[in-house]
């Protein structure tokens, strides 16, 4: 089991940026969907919007957000209670299933500033997709010319879905299958085998040192 976050923000220091939108998925171990949890826009205030970098206005604004965060009901508290009652249904045992995502260490740093008590519940490991990119794009560069499933909406569950299905490219055409992977394993073992024979023990010698000789 795999829990998936996205959140929008104000910009990315989190100690004077605010959390915009959180959005949630679980997927199983191959990384298929099993539940999609809610997508929520939390309300800040105009005197926090307003000292957003022009970048993020901008972004904010092509994808509808800006005015759903001025339009949202919703607080913090109440996305951070909602959000952790999903995860508990679906990942019932606390810190036991990481958290999975883009840039994820951006959030965590996010969670645990505004909303620790969801940071504290996952486990302290992380799936990060950014990282498998950054391997894929030194050791395998032509796999990123197949990036036509990165649309960068800029919406957390877009960006949710948008994760799972570059993890599931890679996992597709870099990672080796099972077959592969113990063929390999033979192999090496083999190799480590004949690297490294093992010298049978003289008989006289063994005898000559053990305490009952």
């Amino acid at each position: 089991m795999l829990v998936w976050m996205d959140l929008e923000m104000t910009g990315l220091d989190h100690t004077s940026d605010v959390i915009v939108e959180i959005a949630t998925l679980v997927t199983d171990d191959e990384l298929q969907i099993v539940a999609e949890g809610p997508d929520l826009v939390v309300h800040q205030p105009d005197d926090v919007l307003a000292r957003m970098d022009p970048f993020v206005v901008d972004m904010h604004t092509r994808s509808g957000l800006l005015d759903q965060i001025k339009a949202s009901t919703i607080t913090l508290e109440e996305a951070g209670a909602e959000t952790l009652a999903f995860i508990r249904e679906h990942a019932p045992v606390e810190r036991t299933v990481p958290l999975c995502g883009n840039s994820i260490g951006t959030d965590r740093r996010f969670l645990a500033a505004y909303l620790p008590e969801i940071e504290e519940y996952l486990h302290y490991r992380s799936v990060d997709v950014s990282s498998v990119k950054e391997l894929v794009r030194r050791w395998y560069p032509d796999v990123l010319g197949a990036r036509g499933w990165k649309q960068g909406a800029h919406r957390a569950l877009d960006d949710i879905r948008e994760s799972v299905s570059e993890l599931q490219i890679y996992r597709d055409l870099v990672f080796a299958g099972p077959d592969d992977v113990a063929a390999r394993l033979a192999a090496l073992k083999a190799e480590s085998a004949d690297a490294d024979p093992v010298e049978p023990a003289d008989a006289s010698t063994a005898s000559d040192a053990s305490p009952n000789g």
